[in-house]
């Protein structure tokens, strides 16, 4: 039983213990900074600077004594004895080591923390080109070897198959097998991937083959009941399963994945056939293009939320029998009206979607990536389908659900790397109970932060930015111009290309052509247009003659909702001790000014912008602190949401008998 108990236990989705509240959150909280002091980073760097001194203890061992000694403390840490902490020091320098044989590459001291603290549970902030990949590959090698599921989650399947065969070697030699899931794969090839020690994947894959392994399990979601009918019919076939359950997860930039991402549902479902309600979706776009704003519905900008007004409300009801017979009801067609005013008040194209091949495919906010096996629920999709007057698609029948968030609450052992978390350092350790530890760069950092360029009108800021990127380009210096969503990053590439530029554009329209981009945009005089994609498992190196000149010069045509994300854009300038510079531009007019800043506030700015006034500049300061505080502030409210949602998913369907899904 123990064995089934090991396997399958984590398909089970356990109850979750909830974030303690009131005394005891501040008591936790507490805790938390504890985690999070300063004493910790420095133990950490004693025991890197002690396996450091270890390398001549391995440096002269022959290749067969080296594996030898691996084999050694892989059997040690699979017996999991009491005492195989004291054995990590030994056992990184031994890997470490075997990283030099292998790859040619010798983990820094930098490096060696991060694998400490991988190791240890914590979250560890590390800058862009410290090398996050190898050390990650460190601490999942000790993962490996206790015969536990290891999973190794990155940002895209191209990352996941690239990191998965670069380090494959590394793990044969140290007697680990890796293999990597993508979106490509079919079921037999998943579990081929989930049965090594350890497995690169995505989330939008490990969550999904999760959710799908509970549908197959049924009624047999409890290890027991799965015991006793294998002892019932034992020559009944197997479940099928494709994962061998949950343990250790180690997330590559994590702040994406666990905060910006954490709300999402990722949902299993099949498509149902309904030509009535596509019908409906139909007509309710007439209407709905006949109201006006103000006069027959608001707008709330903040939420992004639509109301109708009691005008637009009769409006509504005078068209009913438009609709079909069952459709005509008193509250239904109000919330079909107003989801469709939703889509077509907050959701723009060259933004939150793109149309290709007759399809609306939904466009990632957070990292401008397309993902095109995904649907905005509730009719949401057919509405915005309705607008583009593309085919609309099937209704889809929900058959399991389950948020970002809570999945990564179900690892036994949880830890992860990124550029950018001190920020939200608080929040991690609220949901998740991941203390954020900030490690040091192997050389200093040179990049120079300039102030915020601001302007009182979007137009008077594309130009400041078009006479940037010139300006740089003249002196040799490659620019990198980072926009928020596809339609930004269109219309500057065009601008520029009008002024006689050669431009590479980095959107969700041209992902694919993404390492080829990057690999180039450090090169003289390059020009790089890029939406959030371009900070996210890259690493732009420099070309010949490019650090006397400066070095990388890094564009940020706005701010974004949290300082973060800034960060990780800024931080692809100036890597690894390189030269370089990052500068925003912000104007008045900018969306996020838009929806966050109160009205008042605006038009303080935009008054002091237009007429020059001397404590203009720092207005514009004040105005970008607040908004971004204010918007990360609804998101996490959001996220507390999300998490009270499925505490109460969980006690409803516990109290009904059921499994949730």
């Amino acid at each position: 039983m123990s064995a089934i108990v090991q396997e399958y236990r984590p398909c089970q989705i356990p109850r979750v213990k909830e974030p303690p509240t009131g005394l005891d959150r501040l008591v936790d909280s507490w805790i938390g900074t504890w985690h999070r002091r300063g004493a910790v980073l420095r133990q950490l760097r004693r025991m890197a600077e002690e396996i450091d001194g270890k390398e001549e203890d391995w440096k002269f061992l022959s290749d067969p004594a080296l594996q030898k000694h691996l084999a050694d403390f892989k059997d040690q840490f699979r017996r999991a004895g009491k005492d195989v902490e004291k054995a990590v020091p030994d056992a990184l320098a031994a890997i470490r080591e075997a990283a030099h044989r292998v790859t040619g590459m010798r983990p820094f001291t930098v490096q060696i923390m991060g694998a400490l603290a991988l190791h240890r549970g914590y979250l560890a902030e590390m800058a862009t080109g410290e090398g996050k990949t190898l050390t990650a590959s460190l601490a999942a090698i000790m993962a490996g070897w206790t015969g536990r599921p290891c999973h190794v989650i990155t940002v895209n399947d191209y990352l996941a198959k690239r990191d998965a065969e670069w380090f494959e070697p590394l793990y044969n030699f140290c007697g680990v097998s890796v293999g990597y899931v993508t979106s490509i794969l079919q079921p037999e090839d998943r579990a081929r991937g989930y049965a090594r020690d350890v497995t690169y994947t995505t989330s939008k894959e490990v969550v999904a083959d999760f959710l799908r392994d509970r549908l197959r399990l049924g009624e047999k979601q409890h290890p027991t009941r799965r015991l006793l009918d294998r002892h019932l019919h034992p020559y009944r076939s197997a479940e099928g399963l494709v994962m061998r359950g949950l343990h250790t997860a180690i997330v590559d930039e994590a702040d994406s994945v666990l905060i910006d991402e954490a709300v999402t549902p990722l949902i299993i479902s099949s498509p149902t056939d309904n030509n009535l309600l596509h019908q409906v979706y139909k007509v309710v776009w007439d209407i709905a293009n006949d109201l006006k704003v103000k006069q027959h519905y608001t707008v709330d900008i903040r939420y992004k939320e639509v109301t109708l007004t009691t005008a637009g409300k009769r409006v509504v009801e005078s068209k009913l029998h438009l609709l079909p017979e069952r459709w005509r009801g008193a509250s239904r067609p109000i919330e079909l009206v107003e989801q469709t005013l939703n889509a077509k008040e907050f959701f723009k194209r060259g933004k939150q979607y793109v149309v290709q091949q007759n399809k609306v495919i939904i466009v990632d906010e957070f990292t401008g990536r397309m993902m095109p096996n995904r649907k905005w629920r509730h009719g949401l999709h057919q509405a915005i389908e309705a607008k583009e007057g593309v085919p609309l698609s099937p209704i889809d029948q929900t058959l399991a659900r389950l948020s970002f968030q809570r999945y990564f609450r179900l690892y036994t052992r949880m830890s992860g790397m990124t550029g950018t978390a001190w920020e939200a350092s608080s929040e991690l350790w609220y949901i998740y109970h991941l203390p954020v530890i900030r490690i040091p760069t192997n050389r200093p950092v040179v990049r120079k932060h300039l102030s915020d360029r601001m302007f009182y009108s979007l137009e008077a800021k594309l130009e400041a930015v078009i006479s940037e990127v010139e300006r740089c380009h003249q002196a040799g210096r490659p620019v990198l111009v980072g926009t928020r969503n596809i339609f930004t990053s269109q219309v500057l590439a065009k601008r520029l290309h009008s002024e006689g530029f050669k431009i590479n554009l980095l959107n969700a329209l041209n992902d694919r052509q993404e390492a080829k981009i990057i690999a180039k945009a450090g090169e003289p005089g390059t020009i790089t247009i890029a939406t959030n994609m371009a900070g996210r498992g890259t690493d732009i190196k420099l070309g010949e003659g490019v650090a006397e000149v400066g070095g990388l010069h890094v564009i940020a045509t706005e701010r974004h909702e949290a300082g973060r994300i800034d960060r990780q854009l800024f931080g692809r300038a100036g890597r690894q001790g390189d030269p370089g510079s990052a500068i925003a531009y912000v104007s008045c007019e900018d969306d996020l000014l838009n929806r966050f800043a109160p009205k008042w506030l605006i038009r303080l700015f935009t008054w002091s912008m237009k007429h020059r006034l001397p404590g203009a500049r720092l207005v514009g300061r004040i105005v970008s602190w607040f908004v971004q505080w204010k918007a990360q502030r609804v998101a996490f409210l959001s996220r507390k949401n999300v998490m009270k949602m499925d505490s109460w998913l969980d006690e409803a369907i516990s109290f009904s008998g059921q499994n949730m899904v």
